[in-house]
């Protein structure tokens, strides 16, 4: 870090491409100080953390322990937190997650594991604190404590306002705390209004501190606890004060930092095309200026005196990135026949275009770019929609009660098997009765939640003009595990993506690039399609195949990112809003709906809104609304 960045960042951090090279960095650094402490005859004291962030952590060094022999035998353990009440045999809870992910896989000696329980009696919980305040000081403290980082700052379950000389404790679950386990729980009503957690007191005693984050999601707390003051209500900014805390992030944790985000301001930069529009639109937004408003006196008394002295003056600058912005607009997403395409981001030939539209849920794909997919169907492209998982977590309990309701009472008007269709409405609801929070369903229940889903993409499609024939419900094996845990990527999923492609030979495919969906299907997704990628890069027709990103429910593009942009009419508006409403088990109330509260249409209409009112304040047209889009280029991989 050099002395500009050092002004704003108050803690040493690293920043990774991906998640998987920061975890098994971090793994590599735990095996280190295992490995250390047995040449000296020690023991290793590490405290853990469960939750999504650990876990390529803890697969690599369980595959350490496995191919390369680090033994776990000197290795003393204590978990962060835990749910309370909870038992420990739950899916959620945070004893099973660190026995499946790792105790399980090595060779850690049982004595030496110390987790909190989730199932005491409330009147034994504050002696069970005291007794682990003890029992850590017993084995000389923690010498390296993995944390991750939840969307207030929270460290353990420290949630905002929590002392910094708290200890080992019970503490009330704030609700956007709840909302945000939500999906764990299949629902906010499931999750526990209490957490036991070392206090911040705790975790600040551990000799060394690693904490970790990944995903767009966290950007904006990271900003703060890293560059921002000690307080309280930022509980993991007390990690400023440790002699000897280390911050791991990916680069898309790290994208509000000022050196990612506006690395001007910490010393001089690299002037590419995306680092010029970067910085002009952000000095347009400071000085609520259009582009062809921006004076030489805007650049320089803002910290842009440099890119006007290599590149200006600054009404050259303005210009380039005008017509750079203005020639991502497009209303005609498949290119358009007949004309110039020198300017435009799609190729006008062939035409109409073979296109492929992956979704990883069924609702996906209208979320996020319903209005282009209707433009696309509108102007005669051969359009397909892939479903790549079938969503059918996702479907409320009574969702299959009320659609098993309708087939019992509608079986006698066609003559269906009337007792049949009874005892499946009797056994479900029977099973529905005695059912614990996230309790994997049954098969005939399971597959009628996913036909519940199929049946409202269809629905949607019809409405889009989308024939069924081109309507593909891959049902990828990694998601069919019955819970919100999902097995990793395999052969078999990438074998039906393969397949996929080779039938059609798309001239053109959208997949969801919206790595910020808290739950990692949509991550996991567009991996198994780079696999597929990768494994036809050799096929002439994907020489002539664009792949165009779209984000969903959960983040947008950055503008200065955009190769294509979209408009939408308020006509158009409407549609994708309709299409949106097809999907009528995630209307109203969805199963997962993350920390924000507004329905999924709700969400995308106002971003798109959103992204038409910045595009106008930029100086382009007005519009209603506006799609983003951008190109993954297969070189890359």
């Amino acid at each position: 870090m050099d002395n500009f960045e050092k002004r704003y960042e108050k803690v040493p951090l690293s920043i990774f491409t991906d998640a998987d090279i920061a975890s098994d960095l971090v793994a590599k650094q735990v095996a280190h100080l295992i490995r250390e402490k047995q040449k000296t005859g020690e023991n290793c004291v590490l405290g853990l953390v469960a939750g999504s962030t650990a876990v390529g952590v803890y697969e690599r060094l369980a595959e350490l322990h496995k191919k390369d022999g680090l033994s776990f035998k000197n290795v003393i353990v204590f978990n962060v937190d835990e749910y309370y009440p909870i038992a420990k045999d739950e899916l959620q809870s945070h004893y099973r997650y660190l026995y499946e992910y790792l105790f399980n896989e090595v060779d850690i000696p049982k004595e030496n594991i110390h987790l909190i329980p989730g199932g005491l009696n409330r009147n034994e919980i504050s002696a069970f604190c005291q007794n682990y305040e003890d029992q850590i000081r017993a084995v000389g403290g923690i010498d390296l404590q993995l944390l991750g980082l939840d969307g207030r700052g929270q460290i353990g379950a420290n949630e905002p306002g929590s002392m910094f000389n708290s200890r080992t404790r019970l503490i009330t679950l704030d609700y956007s705390t709840r909302m945000g386990a939500a999906s764990n729980f299949f629902g906010e009503e499931n999750v526990p209004d209490h957490c036991i957690t070392m206090g911040l007191g705790t975790i600040m005693d551990a000799k060394r501190i690693i904490l970790m984050a990944w995903g767009e999601g966290k950007a904006k707390t990271i900003r703060k606890m890293v560059e921002g003051p000690v307080t309280e209500m930022m509980p993991a900014s007390v990690l400023q004060n440790h002699p000897n805390a280390s911050f791991v992030f990916d680069t898309a944790a790290a994208a509000d930092l000022t050196r990612i985000k506006t690395p001007w301001l910490t010393g001089s930069v690299r002037w590419t095309d995306k680092m010029t529009k970067k910085a002009v639109f952000w000095l347009c937004e400071k000085l609520e200026k259009p582009i062809l408003k921006l004076t030489e006196r805007d650049y320089n008394d803002s910290g842009l005196g440099e890119l006007v002295s290599q590149f200006g003056p600054a009404n050259k600058i303005n210009i380039k990135v005008f017509n750079d912005l203005q020639h991502t607009i497009t209303g005609w997403p498949g290119g358009k026949s007949n004309a110039d395409d020198s300017t435009r981001p799609e190729r006008a030939l062939p035409f109409p275009k073979r296109v492929v539209v992956f979704s990883p849920h069924p609702d996906d794909d209208v979320i996020s770019m319903g209005g282009t997919l209707a433009r696309l169907s509108e102007h005669g492209h051969e359009v397909h929609v892939a479903y790549q998982v079938s969503g059918n977590i996702a479907v409320f309990d009574d969702e299959v009660i009320r659609f098993l309701d309708f087939v019992r009472d509608i079986s006698p008007i066609y003559d269906l098997d009337t007792k049949k269709t009874q005892d499946a409405y009797k056994d479900t609801l029977q099973f529905f009765k005695n059912k614990r929070s996230g309790q994997i369903d049954l098969l005939p229940i399971a597959a009628c939640k996913t036909v519940i889903r199929q049946g409202e993409a269809k629905a949607a499609c019809r409405y889009l003009g989308i024939p069924e024939d081109r309507v593909h419900f891959l049902n990828l094996p990694f998601y069919e595990t019955g819970t919100v845990k999902k097995k990793p990527i395999g052969k078999e999923d990438v074998d039906i993506i393969v397949k996929l492609l080779q039938e059609v030979k798309p001239h053109q495919i959208y997949a969801a690039g919206d790595l910020s969906d808290p739950h990692g299907t949509h991550r996991v997704c567009f991996q198994a399609i780079l696999e597929a990628v990768k494994r036809l890069k050799n096929e002439e027709w994907l020489k002539d195949c664009y792949l165009w990103l779209y984000r969903g429910a959960w983040q947008e593009w950055d503008i200065a990112e955009v190769d294509m942009a979209v408009p939408l009419s308020p006509e158009e508006s409407r549609i994708k809003r309709m299409a949106i409403f097809k999907h009528q088990s995630q209307k109203d109330r969805p199963l997962f709906p993350g920390t924000d509260p507004r329905e999924f249409w709700q969400r995308a209409e106002e971003r798109n809104i959103s992204t038409a009112v910045h595009y106008d304040k930029l100086g382009m047209a007005e519009y209603q609304a506006i799609e983003l889009f951008v190109r993954y280029h297969f070189e890359k991989e």
